[in-house]
């Protein structure tokens, strides 16, 4: 059985069409219910379920949450619902609570227009696809409503963003402060809008906020981790030291320092690596994906650290952190991965190990990758026309050949389908920029046309 309706990174699309709409929630609920129910019941357990769901500060969050939470009610599982609150605060709270499941309403960086449902296990992990697919074999089954006596709970947990501020700030070293230091905060309008400020202020830090004034249609608009200009012109007219932006739910980061220079994930996860390795700590590998600079795998192993590029997404990522004991992973897009500190992407977490590893160096953060030089990559966006099966085009794969071959070993190409939107990523990576940018845009116009 293949997904009909999960992606790389849970369920997502436009609010009012299928199935980001308020019956497919409820459907979705109820049959995420019975998987739960059913997998309590083969260990022998006849207590009730229990969710966390939280959401980012979308207005179309009211309308998902509402009907997950009556999805959830009528297959016998309580629900505790935390209001906005970052992706990974989502996944430390099912886990600390000692929950059954995580459930996070977002889109992430997408427009507010576009809303998702994701799901962490107990663990405050990413689920398999076994257990999608088990989902989506209970959607297409009649619902079978538990009895009155039986149905479940909601209620509200007053004070989980306090409590998911408390577990960021022990990511990091007591010792640690950031006091002297003056930071800019871009939430993005998101999810982190209030809890990302505090976490700073309170290990010491002067914050100014940026991004931070959520009105349900202002999410990831001109500010956050995909909009990055905004931080850099905040950075540089408040004088600060560093910018931190995030994304609409928090799990990505990309950082600024005082000059205006952007540091994107790829350059950040080698920046952990080093850290680690000058406190003594053993780093025997890191995952990026397959998008990762080549100049970040160059630095890696020429430290000798192993360096393995898995398929794009965080999920991949860290299943492959999984099979090799690895804790240190991710993304050029900031999703960064460190398993001792967190069971997923955490922007707020990741930007904290990068500011301690500035302070506890005493020296700064662009000094700390001054040899890590990226190699110029351009990546163009295609959107693709219905049922263009781009694969399959001849003309397009000849000169994806030529591509490669003009490259030889100083470049790469990479095309793929998002998994998130109805786009084809077309990205070239070359020493020279000009160089990428042509060969892309050779590649983009031929994608443009496939049919």
């Amino acid at each position: 059985m293949t997904r009909q309706y999960f992606g790389t990174d849970g369920i997502r699309g436009t609010v009012g069409q299928d199935p980001i709409t308020a019956d497919f929630a409820l459907r979705l609920g109820h049959a995420v219910g019975r998987v739960l129910q059913q997998s309590l019941q083969r260990r022998g357990s006849k207590r009730a379920p229990a969710v966390l769901i939280g959401k980012d500060t979308r207005i179309s969050g009211y309308m998902m949450e509402s009907a997950l939470e009556a999805g959830f009610a009528s297959a016998g599982v309580d629900v505790l619902l935390t209001g906005p609150l970052p992706t990974p605060g989502v996944a430390y709270l099912t886990r600390a609570l000692r929950l059954d499941l995580g459930v996070v309403i977002s889109a992430s960086h997408n427009a507010f227009p576009d809303n998702g449902i994701k799901f962490f296990s107990a663990k405050g992990e990413k689920l398999p696809d076994a257990w999608e697919l088990a989902v989506e074999e209970a959607l297409a089954e009649p619902p079978q409503w538990v009895d009155s006596a039986r149905l479940g709970r909601a209620r509200r947990l007053s004070d989980a963003q306090g409590r998911y501020v408390e577990f960021c700030k022990s990511t990091v070293s007591g010792e640690l402060t950031l006091k002297g230091l003056k930071l800019v905060i871009d939430a993005a309008h998101g999810a982190a809008y209030q809890v990302a400020p505090a976490v700073f202020h309170e290990l010491g830090a002067e914050v100014i906020s940026i991004g931070c004034a959520p009105n349900g249609t202002n999410i990831n608009a001109g500010f956050g981790a995909t909009a990055p200009q905004a931080l850099v012109a905040a950075v540089k007219e408040h004088g600060a030291d560093y910018g931190v932006a995030l994304d609409g739910d928090a799990d990505r980061l990309q950082l600024v320092d005082a000059e205006g220079r952007l540091y994107n994930g790829d350059e950040l996860v080698y920046l952990m690596a080093m850290d680690r390795r000058a406190q003594g700590e053993p780093v025997p590998g890191v995952v990026g994906t397959l998008m990762t600079n080549m100049a970040v795998e160059v630095a890696l192993v020429g430290q000798g650290i192993e360096f393995v590029r898995a398929k794009v997404g965080d999920r991949y990522v860290l299943e492959e952190l999984g099979r090799r004991g690895w804790l240190l992973g991710g993304e050029g897009s900031g999703h960064l991965l460190a398993l001792d500190k967190h069971s997923t992407g955490d922007g707020i977490v990741s930007a904290l190990q990068v500011l301690q590893a500035v302070q506890r160096s005493g020296r700064s953060l662009s000094e700390l990758l001054s040899e890590v030089v990226l190699f110029p990559q351009t990546m163009i966006n295609v959107r693709l026309a219905d049922g263009c099966n781009w694969a399959d085009d001849t003309a397009l794969a000849h000169e994806i050949e030529a591509v490669k071959a003009e490259l030889g070993r100083s470049g790469r190409v990479l095309i793929r389908a998002s998994g998130t939107e109805p786009v084809l990523r077309v990205m070239v990576e070359a020493r020279e920029a000009q160089q990428a940018k042509q060969l892309a845009q050779r590649l983009a116009d031929l994608a443009a046309a496939a049919r």
